[in-house]
């Protein structure tokens, strides 16, 4: 149940990738037929990506996964726009591809503002509004997030930025093959993905960039990518990219539907089971298969070991954030203490996940829970606390 942090690759993407690690091995710029077989492979899964997402196939580019297409999209508008500002605004529940890259450009005197979200994790337009100055040149904001996974008012926020002539950046990597992307409809300039949070290989990513939006390169080298990502592309990685495309495109809507049947059970069972227990994602607008909740009076890692134990998969957050003893930026940015935010557990699930697991799940968690709040101090005293509270009135 930590989908959010990587998913098994599908057995047909797996099927799909295999002849272009020995029959179509060429290099996809070379001009012989070897590299002509590979840049077809390569050229069809750039066309379901934007075909998938509603663009034109030559404003996809391939990257090394999530991470760099963010780096690639901040910077690159950055510094492309420097002379026109050097101001942009974020949140403050970004993944930390982006908050990094943001932190890094302040180290070289731009300037970010940090949007604050409600207790769900939603921005304020009107925040928004304010933030904007005549040197703003980029507002990066998450599609969905990936801890609590709360979606983000793309459209509203893109007819600011169109409004105000201000380049539109979002990360997409938990939200691609999870509920509609139109980048159109949404009115973003650039957009990232990362294949192996949809059954794909790891170390494939893409970054969409609408026609005419100026980005400088991130990797230089030769002409590859349209002279905008230098370096011999992953062409097995990316026919994998494009495999996992199309079957998300065949069962988005019904796998999304079933996944979230899936959460609410996990939900309401444990809302039903266990007191003391709060839900940090959104009741609906949320990403389908995310569930965000926090445990008081307990450590959440402890809990993670416990399930682990159990044969259960969990987080207590992000994956590129787990060795880190410090509570979620994203929780603390809802509001919620520092102590309620250290007992959380993020549930992911995915296509492999059935009723027969949340099932489990639910016979097994609250079992675990109350173990470890019977050596919690905290606990026997709020327990005797509200007892008392019953008894007076």
């Amino acid at each position: 149940m930590d989908h959010n942090a990587t998913t098994p690759v599908h057995p047909d993407v797996l099927e799909a990738m295999l002849p272009y690690f020995t029959k179509y091995f060429g290099n996809a710029s070379s001009v012989h037929s070897f590299g002509r077989e590979a840049r077809n492979g390569m050229e069809e899964a750039r066309e379901r990506l934007a075909n998938f997402i509603g663009a034109n196939p030559s404003e996809i580019i391939f990257t090394s996964g999530g991470t760099e297409s963010d780096n690639f999209a901040i910077e690159g508008a950055a510094y492309e726009n420097i002379k026109k500002g050097k101001h942009i605004i974020t949140t403050l529940i970004e993944h930390h591809a982006v908050l990094n890259t943001c932190k890094h450009l302040e180290t070289h005197g731009f300037e970010v503002s940090y949007l604050t979200v409600d207790k769900y994790g939603v921005i304020d337009l009107d925040e928004l509004n304010d933030l904007i100055r005549d040197e703003t040149i980029l507002i990066t904001i998450m599609h969905a997030n990936n801890e609590v996974g709360t979606i983000q008012p793309l459209k509203e926020i893109g007819q600011i930025a169109k409004e105000r002539g201000i380049i539109f950046h979002s990360d997409a990597v938990q939200s691609l093959g999870k509920i509609p992307i139109n980048v159109d409809e949404l009115g973003v300039d650039m957009m990232s993905f990362s294949a192996h949070k949809i059954y794909g290989p790891k170390g494939i990513g893409a970054l969409y960039i609408r026609k005419g939006t100026k980005v400088e390169p991130l990797i230089r080298g030769g002409h590859h990518e349209r002279n905008r990502r230098g370096g011999t592309e992953n062409v097995p990685g990316i026919v994998g990219f494009g495999k996992a495309i199309e079957i998300a495109s065949a069962d988005m809507e019904q796998e999304s539907k079933r996944l979230w049947n899936l959460t609410e059970k996990l939900k309401n069972g444990l809302l039903e089971k266990l007191d003391y227990i709060y839900v940090n994602s959104h009741p609906t607008q949320r990403l389908p298969n995310t569930l965000n909740i926090s445990f008081d009076y307990v450590e959440g890692e402890s809990i993670l070991l416990n399930l682990d134990m159990k044969g259960i998969a969990a987080s207590t957050g992000s994956a590129c954030t787990s060795g880190s003893l410090e509570p979620s930026h994203v929780l603390l940015a809802l509001g919620i203490c520092a102590a309620t935010a250290q007992g959380a557990i993020r549930f992911s699930l995915g296509r492999s996940n059935t009723d027969e697991d949340i099932d489990y799940v639910l016979d097994e968690l609250p079992t675990i829970v109350n173990r470890l709040r019977s050596m919690s101090p905290l606990y026997a005293d709020r327990v005797k606390q509200d007892k008392s509270v019953i008894s007076n009135q």
